[in-house]
């Protein structure tokens, strides 16, 4: 798709999700802007692929034309975004597929529900599913997200606490409760009725039917005032202004990087260690926001390579690690090395279809990093996280590696 192929009427200079579509006017991509105008265009550029990935330049030279549906707030577009990815599963929202380290918002089925923020991999861990009454997501910006929620709590007061309402123990724990309902946190009138309709509202504005509160608070406002409760009315004329008027500024961020939230990005790195070719073993880290996941590393002792071919015994690891998919996919692949090993990586991932962006730490004599190859966004997103992960590569592989060779 070229630039002059853009469908200008659509694309206004306003918040929104865009949607390239393909030959088939099938969804390849699903993304939210401040400025639909603005960002669409930045796809359009000679240096996409630095600037976002190879993953993204594949993508835009496989559509054949955008649309856009224009929303009042980038928070409702955040909203939109992700409820669409979800039902769609686009084939190039390669973030958005595995879900495991992205926030997800969970309402419980109690009788003063909490709205809670979860990480992917701990749903299961924390609820059985009769316990959840709602569940959104996943939001792939932990960030952004909870910039979202903060401005969504402004206008529906609930309750996130660790323990359901009413079992806390202690006098601390019920302080917490009355401090949070005297500064607006949590809802100021004990009403189990009022409370569910606040539930009920919050779910509407998830699934992104924000029209239908403000038919049911206007309908509510006019039933108040008809009975002369004209202090409730205002309080509910002043919630039908803020959804009409979400303040949404702090959601106003950078429109370009696609990567940029490190606190939530799982990243795998990869190292071969051998002695001119014996012993040749591989190994996989994982780090999640700077974070080193030990019990998710991995050693391969290498099998069809013989001799010093490190390109080669990249790519039976990762042909390896690509047979579990039981094993989270990663956000971004730490290679040790230069474009050899990258391209190894690369030329697996296309083989088996999996659409993951790859970046070499490129090391000096002494094995020291010497410089990052791959697209510029990424490496300037995960700098430290790159580095993090590509040095616990290397000192796991040295370990397996003598192991094998059996050298203290």
């Amino acid at each position: 798709m070229k630039k002059e192929d853009i469908p200008q009427k659509k694309l206004l200079d306003a918040p929104g999700v865009y949607f390239f579509l393909g030959k088939r006017k099938e969804i390849l991509y699903i993304g939210k802007a401040t400025s639909l105008k603005n960002r669409v265009r930045s796809y359009f550029t000679h240096d996409i692929r630095e600037k976002r990935s190879e993953i993204i330049e594949k993508m835009v030279e496989e559509a054949k034309t955008v649309d856009a549906t224009v929303t009042d707030s980038v928070l409702e577009a955040l909203i939109l975004e992700t409820n669409l990815i979800r039902t769609h599963k686009p084939k190039y929202n390669t973030i958005s597929k595995d879900d495991k380290s992205f926030n997800h918002l969970v309402i419980t089925d109690e009788e003063f529900p909490r709205v809670l923020v979860v990480r992917g991999k701990d749903l299961t861990q924390e609820f059985a599913k009769k316990e959840i009454k709602y569940h959104f997501g996943p939001f792939p910006s932990g960030m952004l997200f909870r910039e979202a929620l903060k401005i969504v709590r402004k206008i529906f007061q609930f309750y996130d606490t660790d323990k359901p309402i009413g079992t806390e123990k202690g006098k601390m724990a019920r302080g917490k409760v009355d401090f949070n309902r005297q500064i607006g946190l949590y809802p100021s009138v004990q009403s189990k009725k009022e409370y569910q309709k606040t539930i009920r509202h919050i779910k509407l504005f998830f699934e992104g039917k924000k029209k239908q509160i403000i038919t049911e608070l206007e309908k509510e406002m006019k039933t108040l005032a008809k009975a002369e409760k004209f202090e409730d009315a205002n309080l509910v004329k002043r919630k039908i202004f803020a959804l009409q008027h979400i303040q949404d500024v702090a959601l106003i961020k950078d429109d370009v990087r696609v990567y940029r939230d490190e606190k939530t990005a799982r990243i795998e790195g990869y190292d071969v260690a051998h002695l001119s070719g014996k012993n040749m073993v591989g190994v996989m880290t994982v780090s999640e926001g700077l974070q080193p996941q030990k019990s998710e590393y991995r050693k391969f002792k290498i099998n069809t390579v013989h001799g010093s071919n490190d390109p080669a015994a990249l790519r039976e690891v990762l042909e390896r690690r690509l047979a579990h998919p039981e094993w989270q996919y990663p956000s971004i692949i730490v290679v040790d090395g230069s474009t050899a090993q990258k391209n190894a990586a690369e030329h697996v991932l296309r083989k088996y279809d999996v659409l993951i962006p790859v970046v070499g730490v490129v090391k000096d004599e002494k094995h020291n990093p010497k410089r990052i190859i791959g697209p510029r966004s990424i490496i300037d997103t995960y700098h430290d996280a790159i580095l993090l992960v590509n040095a616990e590569a290397h000192r796991f592989a040295i370990g397996y590696h003598r192991s094998k060779r059996k050298l203290p």
